[in-house]
């Protein structure tokens, strides 16, 4: 939208927010245009849900205004909570559509009644028109399948589609609303760390959905490749003041940097000038002459001036000071996997587990949600028992592990206990400095561990790990429960890291800044992928129609051929099927257009037997049309997948 013309969509004028003694903004001001993604940045507690619930009008502010453009339409995900457990999911997010359903029934009604011409007919047929004409702007004809094409982009299947919201887990009804959110009238979204509860694939459907929508929106994450990926804004929330930035969050870290610097540049080199003046002043003062008075007082003027305009660099949010060494340097090799094979009963987990770690080497464990990368790596550690393979570790190899579930942590100690009984060589001074550069100050270190939350809880395993100086780190979700500045730092000492790595996660832009290397996890073994997750991308299919070339016997490739050709030319026949879906879906909503204009003719609607023939055939068409895009939908799927 460069060059044109934008309407604001939000405007803020010196903002202020207070809770009793606590101010939350200072005279912050912004403003969103139209076509504007924008990623909300600021550390936790700073007040970036705070402010949406300013925008929203939940909260009143205690200073400044909020300008809603004129055709803004807000919404939040909150918002859209589920009032009646009883129906299904299907049919909770179709009520975002309440008023399509209403002039749907409206519809069905004035036929009857034109059928029976039971009321002014006239009236009622100018009525039909205007039904038909305002369901066809709005997208009408298409809305069931929108609702059911969000719910299976955000991960739920056919059967979840259908049962009661009741039965849904958490996560699941968290997704129901911001399909809800999604699919509302609104241009304006706000959207509070939406990734949440979502799996890598729905995630990248968020994305699309995001990218190709005509709303603005202004987001809150700590997913930083998601960020990344949607955003064309930044705001960070700093300092109870708010600084845009153009660009995404990679680009707006430079930009943070240099402001940052300049900021302190200008100080700096203001106060010498100012200490250089002064020096200028003193020296005239004491020659006492009128022509040095005269010159004293002028380049007081100018001393005053300068401090009037001096700003003092704001100070920057504390993040913790991390850093991983190790003790002594392992052999070559690391780990040798072969063969592994775990289940739990009589439910397999993976088989034929096979891999090999080489010192100094980033590597990155991924796999869809349920396919045992944890258990996985409580296995390598001895936790889990393997039915089948083997684990050999090399020379010299310390291992240290980082526990998502943080599950070995006594909760009745505190920070300073967990961590001298790990430690028992350290002083009480060297365990209180350590805490302190991961932000445990102060009183802070005799909290017990029970009340810390789980940023908290995670640094306290981060300081232990810091601590063991291993040069094997396997971790599993290492970036979860943290802040972004806290990520920044986790990641600055990883890429620092002189050890070997071996991590799960999620987190695409931790995977895409470190990986070398990713292991795919199926239940019929690992796949090696070199490079890092954009690399990934590139060369990423499903593991049982990959064959690593270097092992295949003859047969192997003459099968992999075979199967390569029958895929090819069933890929061939999904496209031809696709367009001819494409092709008869225009030629059946052109049907669903002339079908209207027959109903709204004046001799069709006196005759009974005409109108009711045109009814049925409308509804006829209406429902090859949901089962058009229904097959449209499932084909698209499987060439995204199979492409």
């Amino acid at each position: 939208m460069d060059g044109e013309l934008r309407m604001a969509v939000i405007t803020v004028n010196d903002l202020s927010m207070e809770f009793g003694e606590q101010k939350l903004f200072d005279k912050m001001t912004f403003e969103i245009q139209e076509g504007d993604r924008v990623g909300l940045i600021g550390v936790n507690g700073c007040g970036k849900t705070t402010l949406f619930k300013l925008l929203t009008g939940e909260y009143e502010p205690t200073g400044g205004e909020i300008v809603i453009g004129k055709n803004t339409r807000i919404s939040i995900m909150e918002q859209h909570v589920c009032r009646n457990l009883d129906i299904s999911a299907y049919e909770e997010v179709l009520t975002v559509f309440q008023d399509l359903m209403d002039a749907e029934y409206e519809l069905e009604v004035l036929g009857e009644k034109i059928a029976a011409k039971n009321g002014e007919l006239d009236q009622m047929v100018e009525r039909q028109a205007f039904l038909h004409d305002e369901l066809t702007r709005r997208d009408g004809l298409t809305y069931r399948a929108r609702a059911r094409s969000a719910l299976l982009g955000l991960g739920f299947d056919d059967e979840h589609i259908h049962l009661p919201i009741r039965s849904l887990s958490g996560g699941q009804r968290a997704k129901l609303q911001l399909a809800k959110l999604l699919l509302c009238d609104a241009n304006f979204l706000l959207l509070d760390e939406p990734t949440n509860h979502l799996d890598t694939h729905a995630v990248e459907w968020l994305e699309d959905y995001l990218m190709n929508c005509r709303c603005s929106f202004l987001v809150i994450s700590h997913d930083r490749y998601f960020l990344d990926k949607i955003t064309n804004r930044t705001f960070e929330l700093e300092n109870k003041r708010m600084t845009p930035y153009k660009g995404s969050y990679s680009a707006y870290l430079p930009q943070r940097d240099e402001r940052r610097l300049t900021s302190q540049r200008v100080y700096d080199n203001t106060v010498k000038e100012i200490a250089r003046l002064e020096g200028i002043i003193e020296q005239q003062r004491r020659w006492n002459r009128e022509k040095n008075i005269k010159t004293a007082e002028s380049k007081q003027k100018i001393i005053d001036k300068l401090e009037q305009n001096l700003e003092r660099p704001e100070k920057l949010p504390e993040s913790m000071v991390f850093k991983l060494g190790i003790g002594e340097q392992s052999g070559e090799d690391v780990l040798e996997v072969s063969g592994l094979a775990l289940s739990f009963g009589n439910q397999p987990l993976f088989r034929n587990v096979s891999m090999e770690v080489h010192r100094g080497e980033k590597i990155f464990i991924l796999g869809p949600n349920g396919c045992g990368k944890t258990s996985l790596i409580k296995t390598l550690l001895g936790q889990y028992t393997a039915q089948q393979g083997r684990i050999r570790y090399g020379v010299g190899v310390k291992k240290g592990y980082y526990d998502q579930i943080q599950s070995d942590m006594d909760s009745s100690k505190t920070v300073f206990e967990e961590i001298a009984d790990h430690f028992p060589a350290m002083t009480n001074t060297e365990i209180r400095s350590t805490l302190a550069k991961l932000l445990f100050k102060n009183d802070d270190v005799f909290k017990p561990l029970s009340s810390l939350s789980g940023g908290e809880r995670a640094k306290v395993l981060l300081t232990e790990l810091m601590l063991s100086r291993a040069n094997f780190l396997l971790l599993d979700e290492p970036t979860n429960h943290l802040d972004i500045n806290s990520c920044e730092a986790l990641q600055s000492a990883l890429e620092q890291y002189e050890g070997t790595l071996l991590i799960v996660s999620h987190d695409r832009y931790l995977i895409n800044s470190l990986a070398d290397k990713i292991f795919y996890l199926t239940p019929d073994g690992i796949q090696v992928y070199e490079g890092n997750y954009e690399d990934f991308l590139k060369k990423y299919r499903p593991f049982d129609t990959i064959k690593t070339e270097a092992v295949q016997a003859p047969s192997e490739k003459q099968t992999e051929y075979k199967n390569k050709k029958e895929k090819d030319a069933l890929r061939r026949k999904y496209k031809v099927r696709l367009s001819k879906i494409e092709t008869d879906i225009s030629e059946t909503e052109d049907r669903i257009t002339l079908l209207n204009e027959q109903m709204s003719e004046p001799e069709n609607a006196c005759d009974y037997e005409k109108t009711l023939s045109l009814s049925e055939e409308l509804d006829k068409s209406r429902h090859a049309l949901d089962s058009l895009y229904e097959e449209w939908e499932k084909v698209s799927l499987w060439l995204d997948e199979n492409t």
